[in-house]
């Protein structure tokens, strides 16, 4: 989720196919992927919705993160306004979205150190206070793409675990040979 260009389609890319291409088109809508993981003794499975940037995509965000056990918001580490719009991202996920969805931060393009805008402390500072999941990522040079997905699952509660009282909230269930996660 999050304003176009700042990587969203090349985290997902690389985290599913372990490839970067520098001449990506925009998503149109959004794209589907798949990827299983294992994560301690469970293999988890991530079902992600890769939404488009452009405003005018921005009305169909909430069919995607309806029913999401996380979610990420991407900005650009050289881009300040990226990082002014993804707080009105976390503000309507709360509001609209699910109320336990696991919220990722992830400042693209680390590899720009050199034209950086959004300071790093700052982006953390801001994570912690919504307690949220924050990584800085280069899709492009593979940096810190797959610990995003970790913490991701560290964060989700376990299928294994008792439903939240009241009714209220996500199960996620286990198929007896590949337990699921969705996210994204």
């Amino acid at each position: 989720m999050t304003d176009t260009g700042v990587g969203k389609s090349s985290i997902v890319w690389r985290f599913v196919e372990d490839s970067f291409d520098p001449n990506i088109n925009p998503t149109i809508g959004a794209s589907f992927m798949t990827k299983t993981v294992q994560y301690q003794n469970e293999l988890h499975k991530f079902l992600i919705w890769d939404t488009a940037g452009q405003e005018r995509f921005r009305a169909l965000a909430p069919m995607y993160y309806r029913g999401s056990a996380a979610a990420i918001i991407v900005y650009d580490i050289t881009k300040e306004e990226t990082f002014s719009t993804l707080k009105n991202w976390v503000k309507e996920l709360r509001q609209h979205g699910p109320p336990n969805i696991v919220v990722a931060i992830a400042g693209n393009k680390c590899d720009l150190i050199d034209v950086r805008e959004v300071m790093e402390r700052d982006a953390k500072d801001y994570a912690d206070s919504i307690h949220a999941v924050f990584v800085e990522t280069s899709a492009k040079n593979a940096i810190n793409i797959n610990e995003l997905f970790i913490e991701i699952s560290r964060r989700i509660p376990s299928t294994d675990a008792n439903p939240p009282s009241g009714g209220k909230g996500f199960k996620l269930r286990r198929q007896p040979s590949e337990p699921k996660r969705s996210c994204c």
